[in-house]
């Protein structure tokens, strides 16, 4: 033993380096550390099926890394509370400030209503104007809120569709009723002339009672009945479809469009400190919204397929318009009427909304020099989108909802003294904290915490750097194939589990693999955060599955059939994504160098 420690204090004279490895290679040394990546291991599946099963709220359970890494000694409770509201926190809280104000002055309605009365009320172009819509809107506000804005207009506008079919239909038989009534009356008179006796009326009625049934059953009126209601049950099918699964394609088109590309922005920013600020809100729109526009347009053309067909006379329609129409788009327009004209407060909105907008893209463009590193990031990144979307949302706070010179709708007679003057009251702010009480998604801020807080965890354990040797056997596969077999993975769990939940559990997961096996993380971190959200085979899948199924004219199976066909179509364009216009963004074939910062690791 004497002997043994002695060596040890040489090699610590010779090389300090040299002790740390002998430290871990020590028996001690080895099972500590195991001992850590053990007990992290087991808080995060410990999580990750409290998360799965849902046995507690997410978010209660996203606090439990506050319990369980100090006393396991793996964080101090300090360095573990500081996690859960970092910046990409603030991005996400100023972001839905922003739609929080959207909603509260109905100019998301307003948006939605124009747009359509602009494409029409034809099939095809109603399904790609529902589509188109709710996507747009889904990159700026929740998809829960936007899906549950635009599933009634859909319904509205197909229930006066198909009544207005059906009084068609009824006045089409009417007139041909009255065409072949002389020829009907002298088919009946040889008839009546042949009843000589009782019995024979008696059973001529009973015959002509038959007959009557046999024609309500089979009439023409009938026949299209049934036909038009096969039609539009088809047609409702598939808008509702396609409204739920535009909300989640739109989703992920802007960072703050939907929470996993949140939490890759603060994942990669937690994992790796210098990575220059790789993802931001161009970056991610840059690419992102091409791969959105590419999955709206074969998603759109895939339930078309399915609910419609592809009679493009019948679903785009040439010429004149029906009276069906006509009276659909009278629907549409008389809800966009009801919102009257556009007031101060709704144009205060759209300016912020448009401003922040604006501020994100220009911040740090990528290609030139932004504002935010010519004015204020000459020596740091000390603005960030965060800061950006904070400072606009605060102006919703202070900015009135009406002119200065109107006033209040609300007037106070004066005090004794001041007879026959009215005290005007200041105009209400555009926000104000109760409104925003009652409609942030509280929740969703501690999830993101709490993955955060994991990653953190399973790097100061050393489980991160356990999984990336474990999985380091992959490196023998092309990179292609791991970013294919991967989203796959993702994309099957997500159906099961909350997107949130599964971008937090396998993000730091693949952010070790990609060090270990010397990958670019993006290629294969940014594929599976987009997948996180192609959740489209199940109800319970996402927030906007369930608000559509809720209106009874789906079942299971149908959307299980047109979501798996969007499943692979999604999987597919993000790899095809990822390989072409992604690859030249983000350099992702070339393995960078803040990368190695993860493990300790050199070039």
């Amino acid at each position: 033993m004497h002997k043994k420690k002695n060596n040890d204090l040489g090699l610590a004279i010779v090389s300090p380096e040299s002790t740390v490895q002998t430290e871990n290679r020590s028996p001690g040394g080895i099972q500590a550390a195991v001992q850590q990546e053990a007990k992290c291991g087991y808080a995060i599946i410990l999580m990750a099926l409290y998360w799965c099963t849902e046995c507690m709220p997410l978010a209660v359970t996203a606090l439990l890394p506050v319990v369980l890494f100090p006393m396991m000694g793996i964080m101090e409770s300090g360095a573990v509370c500081v996690q859960y509201l970092k910046d990409s926190n603030m991005l996400f809280i100023g972001g839905l400030l922003v739609a929080i104000a959207v909603e509260n002055w109905n100019l998301h309605k307003r948006i939605a209503l124009r747009v359509l009365l602009v494409v029409g009320v034809r099939p095809a172009l109603l399904m790609s104007g529902f589509m188109g819509v709710t996507a747009f809107l889904s990159m700026w506000i929740s998809n829960t809120a936007t899906t549950a804005m635009m599933v009634p207009i859909a319904q509205a506008v197909l229930g006066q569709l198909c009544a207005t079919e059906a009084r068609q239909d009824e006045r089409e038989l009417q007139v041909e009723g009255k065409d072949n009534q002389a020829f009907e009356l002298d088919t009946k008179a040889p008839q009546e002339e042949e009843i000589n006796t009782k019995q024979d009326l008696v059973k001529i009625q009973q015959d002509y009672m038959y007959k009557d049934e046999e024609r309500d059953a089979d009439s023409p009126l009938e026949r299209r009945r049934k036909e038009r209601e096969l039609k539009y049950q088809l047609l409702t099918k598939g808008m509702s479809l396609s409204v739920c699964y535009s909300a989640s394609i739109g989703g992920t088109a802007t960072l703050t469009g939907t929470t996993p590309n949140l939490i890759l922005k603060g994942q990669m920013d937690e994992i790796f400190p210098g990575n220059g600020d790789v993802i931001n809100f161009a970056s991610w729109f840059g690419f992102a919204f091409p791969n959105m526009i590419i999955m709206l347009i074969l998603s759109w053309l895939w339930l078309q397929f399915m609910y419609m067909g592809f009679n493009m006379k019948k679903s785009f329609g040439c010429g004149k318009k029906n009276e069906g129409d006509k009276e659909a788009f009278a629907v549409m327009k008389e809800e966009y009427r009801k919102l009257g004209s556009m007031t101060f407060a709704e144009g205060a909105v759209l300016t912020i909304f448009v401003l922040l907008v604006v501020m994100w893209f220009t911040r740090e463009p990528g290609f030139m020099p932004g504002w935010a590193t010519v004015l204020f990031n000459k020596d740091g990144a000390f603005v960030t989108d965060g800061t950006v979307a904070i400072f606009m949302s605060t102006l919703f706070f202070i900015i009135p909802s009406r002119p200065f010179c109107c006033g209040s709708a609300e007037e106070e007679e004066g005090e004794a003294g001041e007879e026959g003057k009215k005290k005007q009251k200041a105009p209400a702010a555009l926000l104000n904290w109760h409104v925003v009480h009652e409609r942030m998604p509280w929740n969703i801020i501690l999830l993101l915490g709490g993955g955060f807080a994991l990653a953190s965890g399973s790097e100061a354990s050393g489980l991160s750097q356990w999984l990336g040797e474990s999985l380091a056997p992959l490196q023998s596969i092309p990179p292609f194939g791991i970013s294919l077999l991967l989203c796959l993975l993702v994309g099957t769990f997500t159906e099961c589990s909350s997107n949130t939940a599964t971008t937090t559990l396998f993000l730091p997961i693949l952010a070790s693999m990609a060090t270990a096996i010397r990958l670019h993380p993006l290629y294969v971190m940014l594929p599976c955060t987009i997948c996180a959200s192609l959740a489209f085979m199940l109800p319970v899948a996402t927030p906007p599955n369930a608000i559509v199924f809720s209106y009874g004219n789906l079942k299971v199976m149908d959307m299980v059939k047109a979501g798996f066909m969007l499943n692979m179509i999604g999987i597919m364009t993000i790899n095809m994504g990822i390989n072409t216009w992604g690859d030249a963004m983000f350099q992702l074939s070339t393995f960078p160098d803040w990368a190695n910062i993860t493990h300790g690791t050199k070039p």
